[in-house]
């Protein structure tokens, strides 16, 4: 048996979560990094804009700078999940987001509780209520109501701008430690990651800096000290970090939590397929020369693929003991872009797509290259 795992949801006093991989969005106008930023407009009403005094810098700061700034910003969360046992069911990180009193943190850490208690810089504690989740991106808002002088919302960076290698820093309150740090790099980039809801979370960062129990819905940050992501999950045997954390970028913090603000939710899009990547051996099977491309296997029913009149694989044959189903639509492009595998399509879903949107996608089929329409739908639960 295979131990190895996510645990998505490094939350105190929840139970571990194993999970496997499996197959199943306009990003924020590109933010100038090289230039002092005094405030930064976030729609919340359509009736109204609010304006949200934040400052970050042009240069990189100490580790020491990025935890004096940010710190008065992340929160320790505890949350009670049973009305009937006293105290407290799990402990999660948040940071303030703007001086309305709306905090960002998971999904998961905040799911199905019966009471929030958030607890400041300063040792105040406060009662949260819920305003908005997305379990399809394991993240949440929650609200205080208190004075805005002790709020101290965090500048939310551009994480399209993160390379591998990159120096990090994580904020949180790993096993109910509050405050604490950890440090290190960006490992990675483009990560897709279970969410809990029947799909996965495409674009995920997956950094070595160290996420533990209770890290989760904390800020990571980059060297300027903006928030580059939310801390969400690790991979680990033991349910403890072992050297590989996951995060939510921030383009998707961006897109998602206006959005929960607003109207307590976000309608994701989606195609209504299922399918696999080519490999060198399907390849072989199917006769073309590239292993790359995505192949369609099931067209779901009413979804904007059958619409388009998207076709699925008709057959099954076997090669040297080996079943391969043939005979549906490979996509090698999705708005000019190549398809190499499932995450390039489930990606450009997240970063560029919205409910009612068009994308145009090129399929190879019976031999030929064609483009085909589809109207992108909200994704069903």
């Amino acid at each position: 048996m295979d131990n190895s795992g996510i645990a998505v949801g490094s939350v105190i006093g929840a139970a571990a979560v194993v999970m496997i991989v499996v197959l199943f969005v306009a990003p924020p106008e590109s933010i100038k990094q090289n230039e002092i930023i005094d405030k930064t407009q976030i729609s919340v009403k359509e009736e109204e804009q609010k304006t949200i005094e934040k400052t970050t810098y042009s240069t990189k700061l100490s580790l020491i700078e990025i935890f004096e700034k940010s710190e008065p910003g992340v929160l320790r969360i505890n949350v009670q999940r049973n009305e009937s046992q006293e105290g407290v069911n799990g402990v999660g990180s948040g940071f303030v987001f703007d001086k309305k009193g709306h905090i960002i943190t998971n999904a998961h850490v905040v799911k199905d509780a019966k009471k929030i208690t958030v607890t400041f810089l300063d040792g105040r504690s406060y009662n949260a209520d819920i305003i908005g989740i997305d379990e399809f991106t394991d993240t949440a808002v929650i609200k205080v109501d208190t004075k805005n002088t002790i709020l101290h919302p965090l500048f939310i960076g551009d994480s399209s701008n993160l390379k591998v290698g990159e120096s990090i820093a994580a904020i949180g309150n790993p096993f109910g430690l509050s405050g604490s740090m950890s440090s290190g790099i960006i490992s990675q980039v483009g990560r897709l990651l279970p969410s809990g809801a029947g799909y996965s979370i495409p674009d995920i960062i997956q950094t070595d800096a160290a996420i533990n129990p209770g890290n989760s819905g904390g800020p990571l940050l980059n060297m300027r000290g903006e928030v580059v992501g939310i801390n969400t999950a690790i991979q680990s045997t033991t349910g403890e970090f072992t050297g590989v954390g996951f995060a939510v970028p921030s383009q998707t913090i961006a897109k998602i939590i206006p959005n929960l603000i607003k109207d307590g939710e976000y309608k994701h899009p989606w195609i209504g397929i299922s399918g696999r990547d080519i490999d060198p051996d399907t390849a072989g099977v199917l006769q073309i020369e590239d292993a790359i491309g995505f192949l369609i296997i099931t067209v779901v029913d009413g979804s904007p693929a059958f619409d388009a009149g998207l076709i699925g694989s008709e057959k099954i044959i076997e090669e040297n003991g080996v079943q391969y189903a043939i005979g549906g639509d490979i996509i090698l492009a999705v708005d000019g872009i190549d398809v190499r595998k499932i995450d390039d399509i489930l990606i450009h879903l997240q970063r560029a797509k919205s409910v009612g949107d068009e994308m145009m996608l090129e399929i190879l089929r019976d031999g030929r290259t064609t483009n085909v329409t589809i109207v992108l739908q909200e994704r069903p639960n």
